[in-house]
């Protein structure tokens, strides 16, 4: 249980534990008080005020958009002017070249016949018809001779 202290009739000769000031310790609440309406009114002009920062945060991002966006566009068009002035100065054009490179590995990787393949079994086919060609020719001037082109037994 707590005990009572005597009244004593002059609170300011109380005296300290720790021997500080007494009028000190008075206007420590005092501060305290101040220092707790101080935060509210931070907090109060904080909510009041933070829209209008918000939005004014918000402004300047969409102006900042606008100026990266524009940059940006002007830099992929004076990109753009130089591929295609390079592709059109060269003959065929460099692009195109490396297009057709890319295409062409792509489909030997996938085992499809490259032109000059298709060109080569083409010509192949020709010779060979032009055998059979000459060896039919042959077999019907020499009735004769069997399927191989050697004469009968």
């Amino acid at each position: 249980m707590l005990k009572k202290l005597p009244h004593i009739a002059d609170e300011d000769t109380l005296p300290s534990a720790d021997g500080a000031d007494p009028a000190l310790a008075a206007s420590v609440p005092e501060a305290a008080q101040r220092i707790w309406l101080a935060g509210l009114g931070a907090y109060a002009r904080a909510q009041a005020e933070g829209g209008k920062v918000f939005e004014a945060l918000v402004q300047e991002g969409v102006s900042l958009q606008r100026k990266t966006q524009a940059l940006a566009e002007d830099s992929l068009a004076a990109l753009a002017a130089r591929v295609g002035a390079g592709v059109a100065g060269q003959p065929g054009g460099q692009l195109e070249t490396i297009f057709e490179t890319r295409i062409a590995q792509a489909l030997t990787r996938l085992g499809v016949p490259l032109q000059r393949d298709l060109e080569t079994l083409l010509a192949r086919i020709e010779r060979l018809d032009q055998a059979v060609a000459q060896l039919a020719n042959q077999a019907t001037q020499n009735p004769d001779n069997d399927r191989a082109g050697r004469p009968a037994p």
